[in-house]
């Protein structure tokens, strides 16, 4: 190390995304914490600069063969930056997570659990040791033989397959067969093979109903199709394939998530008959720690097993004291409800990004800069203490705590903070202030700085009157024990908690079927889609009109230019190279593999012929390149494309690109396109909109747009339930509902409910002091409850 050691990392010129040529420096050692409204550029430069920096450069020291990778990948757009320590980073990855990962893989607890089993467990007279790998369901020595490990088994019945009997195999008796051609295949197969295709199903023999659903044979029949509006269609060898067969195929191994999904609605899963779904072979099942199974300790909450962890002499005390201090820190961190066997998929990103920061905890790591994403997103205001702790230890052990941070409690407890702004994408881009936290109060034009030094009372507002009420329950589900509730209609309730108190199992049980429910819209946060492919013009529809715009172009009716030639999804108009994604995939050895921009088109996704049509001067990737403000402006005088653009704006979106890949964005900024997408709908009769924390991720400039989005939505007769931290939300609610009053088994009960004064008030509420500082200001707060109000030491 050189001993003149700068204390600061200094950044010149950083020009990634939307930064205009940025300089700052920011203090090494310290938490800093980079704020700014929802599309400033503070993740740009936290995570777009700072961590793509020290990615790079120690990519150089790795591996001569990753250099050039990086030419292709590219480094991020900066002058320089000195006195960079090397960076881990925890973002909040929008990755799919396998069904196979799960809690105890994430923290790699699992690996200590199955370690004690095969050194310290207790097993039958005359059984030889087992080897670690064989307690993991996740490798071959260990996997039930029936489900392979995964503790289920999917079956279909009569009823799944065929919803209505009256239908005729031709009207489309079997719901589950596939569309189009596939299924007018199947159809023509069975017709040759001899079966009645045009009588109602009920009317079918049910041996032969039995055989068409069920059969695992796979005969082959010439089929001459019908001749079909003068197309000649030639006789074909057609292989039939069951409808069960085809299902369980299409669950197993179809890559396109909307097919997995449609077959799933096919399925029943049902625990798996040999190992009782705990995924593992007899053999495994007979080694027992204190009288348990590893099946039976992986499914304890953690707060519990490491009080059923045995202590004592020899490898088990080694082997119980690591695992014991490994589940410490995720206890701490709120997360003590969770249990190793839960599936990393139905986490929420703040669970998961936790998780890692737990176990990063453990690792011993010093002098390097962690770079954090929101870690309080999901995180009830009584659990940011324990996250600022761990913040701070990460920093005691001689590390820097960058973090890109909303929740106002853990910008005030900061060492450093850096504002971004003062507006999103092109009205941002610029450091407005870096330096000591209670310096920002000067900075005039910073968004932050309103919010964070406001004291005051939420504005009082008239809670409104329902009209009639939607009753939930009794549910079992999780740790919700019998619990019932009512949600009332024609105003917006709030559902409360700490994390893992139940709150989206309860909202979850809200459907459709329910008496006085007409419509019903789930907002929730998962992405709008997987691959570069799929971008908010696509989503939202409003990719189809600008299409049409420019086919309509003189220019694209010269060269005879249809529709689907401005589509980057079908061959034709779309980059031969990167097949329209604008991107190629760069795989690294050992390392996840990264997208750079396609060599040919360099991003653009269409070939030189389509790009030649311009509409307004601007060619259709250049349309693509536009934010939603520019756009706004750009098709002023198309109206279908005007309602998408200024739903999108309502919502706080203005600043995303048009073109920009689903892949990059937040699941916040998800949550909202799917929202907008429901608002440019004409909206007719009564919708009830379901949306879980749909604040997350926003800065609270942004909450309040969309809260008077939400808000116009009750105004218009609609009923809104949302699921939220956000005690300024909260406090604007006209009913709220407090689940708790902790997480997991302490958890799933319903602790007050009523309009927010009163919760506020409420006795064992975990929510009510912080919601009471949100309503009567900070002060007011804390006479009521003491320093537990606000969260401030």
């Amino acid at each position: 190390m050189h001993s003149t050691h700068d204390p600061y990392v200094r950044v010149r010129g950083a020009r990634e995304h939307n930064l205009r040529g940025v300089d700052v420096d920011v203090p090494r050692d310290v938490v800093a914490v980079f704020t700014g409204v929802s599309g400033s550029g503070k993740s740009s430069l936290a995570f777009g600069t700072v961590y793509a920096e020290a990615q790079r450069r120690y990519f150089e020291s790795v591996a001569p063969y990753a250099r050039r990778l990086i030419h292709q990948v590219g480094a991020p757009k900066v002058a320089e930056i000195t006195g960079l320590p090397p960076a881990v980073s925890l973002q909040q990855r929008r990755a799919a997570p396998t069904a196979r990962s799960s809690v105890g893989t994430v923290t790699h607890l699992s690996n200590s659990l199955r370690m004690l089993f095969s050194r310290a467990g207790t097993y039958p007279p005359g059984a030889e040791r087992l080897d670690s790998d064989a307690f993991s369901p996740n490798t071959a020595a260990g996997a039930c033989p029936e489900c392979h490990g995964l503790g289920l088994v999917h079956r279909t019945t009569e009823d799944l397959l065929v919803p209505d009997p009256s239908l005729s195999i031709r009207e489309g008796a079997i719901a589950a067969w596939p569309g189009a051609w596939q299924g007018k295949n199947l159809r023509d197969v069975l017709d040759a093979l001899g079966h009645d295709v045009d009588r109602p199903w009920r009317e079918l023999p049910a041996e032969e109903r039995a055989w068409i659903l069920f059969t695992d044979e796979q005969p082959v029949v010439t089929v001459h199709p019908v001749r079909e509006a003068g197309r000649i269609q030639r006789p074909y060898q057609g292989t039939y394939m069951s409808a069960r067969r085809y299902v369980l195929k299409t669950f197993a191994d179809s890559r396109s998530a909307t097919l997995r999904a449609r077959a799933e609605r096919f399925l029943t899963s049902d625990p798996c008959p040999v190992c009782g779904g705990s995924r593992l072979r007899a053999e495994a099942l007979a080694v027992t720690v204190g009288g348990r199974t590893i099946a039976e300790l992986a499914a304890l909450p953690l707060t519990e097993l490491a009080g059923a962890l045995p202590g004592g002499e020899g490898a088990a005390g080694v082997l119980t004291e690591d695992l014991t201090a490994r589940i410490a820190p995720v206890t701490e961190l709120g997360l003590g409800y969770l249990s190793l066997d839960r599936a990393t998929p139905t986490l929420s990103a703040g669970e998961l990004q936790r998780l890692r920061l737990a176990t990063q905890l453990r690792s011993g790591l010093f002098g390097v800069v962690y770079v954090l994403d929101e870690p309080s997103a999901g995180l009830h205001p009584a659990d940011t203490r324990a996250l600022l702790t761990v913040l701070e230890r990460l920093k005691a052990a001689g590390n820097s705590v960058f973090v890109v941070e909303h929740q106002l409690a853990v910008v005030r407890e900061a060492d450093w903070i850096v504002d971004v702004g003062p507006g999103a994408g092109e009205h941002g881009g610029r450091v407005l202030y870096s330096g000591p936290v209670e310096g920002l109060a000067g900075a005039g034009a910073s968004a932050t700085a309103r919010y964070l030094f406001d004291r005051s009372p939420a504005p009082e507002r008239a809670a409104r009157v329902p009209r009639g009420s939607v009753r939930v329950g009794p549910v079992t589900r999780h740790n919700l024990r019998g619990v019932t509730a009512e949600f009332p209609l024609g105003v917006l309730t709030a559902v409360t908690g700490v994390s893992g108190s139940g709150k989206s199992t309860l909202v979850a049980e809200v459907t459709e079927e329910l008496p006085g429910v007409g419509r019903l819209v789930r907002v929730d946060q998962r992405p709008i889609g997987r691959t570069p492919r799929s971008n908010l013009a696509t989503y939202t529809g409003l990719f189809d009109v600008v299409r049409k715009v420019f086919a309509g172009t003189d220019e694209a009716r010269r060269r005879g230019y249809g529709v689907g030639r401005f589509s980057f999804n079908v061959a034709g108009g779309r980059c031969g190279t990167c097949q329209g994604e604008g991107f190629v995939s760069v795989e690294l050895l050992f390392l996840p593999s990264t997208y750079a921009p396609c060599p040919d088109c360099g991003g653009a996704r269409y070939d030189p012929k389509t790009l030649r049509v311009t509409h307004r001067g601007r060619n259709i990737a250049q349309v693509l390149d536009l934010t939603v403000e520019e756009a706004a402006e750009f098709f002023a005088d198309t109206p279908a494309a005007g309602r998408a653009l200024t739903a999108l704006l309502d919502v706080g979106l203005g600043y995303l690109r048009l073109g920009q890949p689903a892949t990059e964005l937040s699941g916040g900024e998800a949550q909202r396109i799917k929202l907008a997408t429901e608002l440019q709908r004409g909206r007719r009769g009564h919708t009830l909109y379901l949306l879980d924390e749909p604040t997350t991720g926003l800065h609270p400039a942004d909450t309040a747009v969309l809260m008077r989005q939400l808000h116009g939505l009750v105004d218009a007769g609609h009923t809104v339930v949302v699921v939220e931290h956000d005690m300024a939300v909260v406090a604007g609610a006209d009913r709220v509902i407090d689940l708790g009053p902790g997480g997991g088994d302490a958890g799933g009960r319903i602790v007050a409910e009523g309009t927010p004064a009163e919760v506020a008030r409420a006795a064992g509420s975990a929510t009510a002091p912080h919601l009471a500082a949100a309503l009567y200001g900070e002060d007011a707060g804390a006479a009521l409850y003491g320093e537990d109000a606000g969260g401030r030491r």
